[in-house]
């Protein structure tokens, strides 16, 4: 199945994005709209925060457009590739290929040392490390002196940096972040975030994180705010309190109780 959209000579395209895109749980009275429409663009080589209140639905857009879940209907796009048209083959193809994830527990192989774990996708896919991509992660995330030590010989901000350079390795087009420092101290949050935003203007990536902390948010160059499945607003170069502001004016825009599986 041809999935790529051609675009027109000299247009550009962004790193990923959704039109239309709607997540629907449930049928009849229980139905729960986790999206509604939303139509969004994500900037190449640009760091992006989602941001919303609880139930308001962006863990679930980060899942639509990472192919981790299927949309109701929709379409979300990774480059020209429109992932809501691919099979499950291509999609596991697509998301070992072409996308990172940094999780909040870091799902490290604890038999494993750090460099194991972070070269562990190339080899699962039978390809070779490129030893000066990895030296490069390895020294922009300050990891040279943690190599040959196992995940319970690392500090929680250690492991996650190691989950960040394991997500990197393969050069994905985009890395996905879902609350990747909920299982920090604010100290090792702030490191970690810290190398996201490295990973971001030094070494030409993309991140897409959700996040529910203002202070985190801030470490972006871009908030979309997400409320009650649509998308709010948008605030570049996010400060701590203009991050907090956006949110607060977002709950008042929140149903009172909103259930379902919804995040």
């Amino acid at each position: 199945m041809d999935t790529t959209v051609y675009l027109p000579v000299g247009s550009s395209s962004p790193a990923v994005r959704a039109r239309s895109l709607t997540k629907t749980y449930g049928t009849g009275e229980a139905a729960v709209h986790a999206l509604a429409g939303v139509d969004v663009d994500f900037a190449a080589g640009q760091f992006t925060a989602i941001m919303g209140p609880s139930g308001s639905g962006k863990s679930t857009l980060m899942h639509l457009l990472a192919g981790l879940d299927t949309a109701t209907s929709g379409q979300a796009f990774l480059g020209t590739t429109d992932i809501t048209r691919l099979g499950d083959r291509e999609l596991t193809r697509l998301r070992r290929d072409r996308v990172g994830f940094v999780f909040q527990q870091f799902n490290l192989l604890p038999m494993f040392t750090a460099e194991q774990n972070i070269t562990l996708p190339v080899e699962l896919a039978g390809g070779s490390v490129d030893p000066e991509w990895l030296a490069t992660l390895v020294s922009t995330l300050g990891l040279e002196q943690r190599l040959s030590h196992r995940p319970a010989e690392l500090s929680g901000g250690q492991q996650q940096r190691v989950a960040i350079a394991r997500a990197l390795i393969a050069q994905p087009d985009v890395v996905f972040a879902d609350e990747p420092t909920g299982n920090l101290d604010s100290r090792s949050g702030a490191e970690v975030l810290s190398f996201l935003r490295r990973s971001v203007r030094e070494l030409g990536r993309t991140i897409i994180m959700v996040t529910h902390d203002p202070s985190a948010a801030a470490y972006a160059d871009r908030v979309v705010l997400i409320a009650d499945g649509r998308i709010a607003g948008d605030i570049t170069d996010p400060t701590p309190e203009s991050a907090l502001a956006g949110l607060d004016a977002l709950r008042t825009l929140e149903p009172a109780v909103q259930t379902g599986p919804v995040a």
